[in-house]
């Protein structure tokens, strides 16, 4: 959707089209990024400009299905890069990639637009990270924290739980923080958009969500930039509410995916493993708008599909160079009915330090991060030996870290429906509090089932 008042005029015709990339013989050349358009059946076709192969041709990337185009179509200049309309009660709805509803409510009602390539807040204008912000889960809360204005890339193959992990963020930060989320749903099964929509409804934060998505069945280009449109609203939110915006992209790994095939369509030779010669370019353009300032915050949340359970893959490894904090979910912990799934021997935080953190709460994460570790050495050889063969400052250590292990799991709010359990938000002085006591050994004597999907040990101690 571009500003209703600038008239778009003829620029030239189609002269080929390849799947979603149209060649377009142009009179005089628009810049590149810039919104052309085509009517076809009273429907309007937009195009997106990224090549300009000599004096009257350009490549552009159509950004609706092609079914309907044919060559000798007449193009039209809009005047301006691909806008949005933006306004406050966005807030609660479900859009496509041109803010256009997909929840079957009425249009936005608005005569304010935005580009969705709109260049990042300046150096000066933009604050750091800040403190941390709780999300009442646990494991996170104390071993790999999120930090206010932050970004924070959760990793994982497909089923280990990264899109349940990302609903119960988008519930913490409505219900503990007052803010607001917006969820960019990039190459989204429409099955999996259709059962968030409903998850999120149901768990009662709708009201404080925009979600924004581009299917998987969609053009490459819509995949590609729905990411930006989703970032533009939440810039929106950010400087027109004043809140703290929750800006959650799900999936991450898929947008690379449509900007390689955007790439090959394009003409651009392949480069490492495949990818875009521009993964790199790509990536930042999209993580460097993730900012906060005076207005507001931004905090990023990411799910990162990562290809055959490689971390090493070019595309997983881009992404992370941009990150504050990685969740890496694990298969094995799923295995054993950890949930969340978090590996919290991979996890990390760069700011995972007494300044950021405190001493208390960085001194009990060490101290948990050491008891699972040598409960990870020592696996091996419990299987093979049992653990009677064990030192006894090793039996200690095993039986806490089990405990631990199973503390650190959480019934979520937004999964209460299917598992029958209600779901428990736990305060981080709480989580502290609890573990301290576990490497005390003050609950040596509690059965470690019954450590398992709880909220704070305090009501079955009491």
């Amino acid at each position: 959707m571009v500003e209703a008042e600038r008239k778009p005029v003829p620029i030239g015709v189609i002269t080929e089209i390849h799947g979603p990339v149209a060649v377009i013989d142009c009179d005089t050349l628009p810049p590149l990024h810039q919104a052309l358009c085509a009517n076809v059946a009273n429907e309007t076709y937009l195009f997106e400009v990224h090549q300009h192969l000599d004096k009257r041709h350009i490549r552009t990337i159509i950004l609706h299905r092609n079914a309907s185009l044919h060559r000798g179509m007449v193009v039209y200049d809009t005047g301006a890069s691909l806008h949005i309309p933006v306004t406050p009660d966005c807030l609660g709805r479900l859009l496509n990639i041109f803010g256009e509803p997909l929840d079957g409510g009425s249009a936005l009602k608005t005569t304010e637009f935005r580009d969705v390539h709109s260049k990042p807040v300046p150096i000066h204008e933009s604050v750091g990270v800040g403190k941390v912000l709780e999300t009442g889960i646990k494991v996170i809360d104390l071993l790999c924290p999120f930090i206010k204005g932050g970004k924070t890339g959760l990793f994982g193959g497909a089923g280990v739980g990264k899109t349940v992990l990302i609903m119960e963020f988008m519930h913490s930060v409505a219900t503990l923080h007052k803010g607001v989320s917006v969820f960019s749903g990039v190459g989204e099964r429409i099955r999996e958009g259709h059962e968030l929509w409903h998850a999120i409804r149901d768990a009662g934060v709708l009201p404080q969500t925009l979600m924004v998505f581009g299917q998987m069945d969609e053009s490459p280009g819509v995949r590609f930039r729905v990411g930006l449109s989703a970032l533009t609203y939440a810039e929106y939110l950010r400087d027109t509410l004043k809140k703290d915006v929750l800006f959650v992209m799900d999936n991450i790994f898929r947008f690379v995916q449509a900007g390689s095939e955007v790439s090959s369509l394009l003409g651009r030779m392949p480069a490492t493993v495949g990818y875009q010669p521009t993964l790199s370019t790509d990536v930042a353009e999209m993580q460097d708008r993730i900012l906060s300032t005076h207005n507001g915050t931004i905090t990023s949340v990411q799910a990162v599909y990562v290809p055959a359970d490689d971390m090493a893959d070019p595309a997983v490894s881009t992404i992370l160079s941009h990150l504050d904090s990685t969740v890496i979910l694990s298969r094995a912990q799923a295995s054993k009915g950890i949930y969340p799934a978090v590996d919290v021997l991979q996890s990390s935080n760069k700011l995972m330090d007494r300044h950021t953190l405190g001493p208390r709460h960085y001194s009990i994460a060490e101290g948990v991060r050491e008891h699972l570790a040598r409960y990870h050495e020592l696996e091996d050889i419990i299987t093979m030996l049992g653990v009677e063969e064990l030192s006894v400052a090793d039996r200690k250590i095993i039986i806490r870290a089990r405990k631990l292990q199973r503390y650190l799991t959480q019934p979520f709010w937004t999964t209460a429906a299917h598992s029958g359990i209600p779901g428990v938000s736990v305060p981080l002085e709480s989580t502290l509090t609890d573990c301290e006591n576990f490497l005390l050994g003050h609950y040596d004597e509690i059965p470690e089932e019954r450590c398992y999907m709880r909220g704070v040990m305090e009501d079955l101690v009491r």
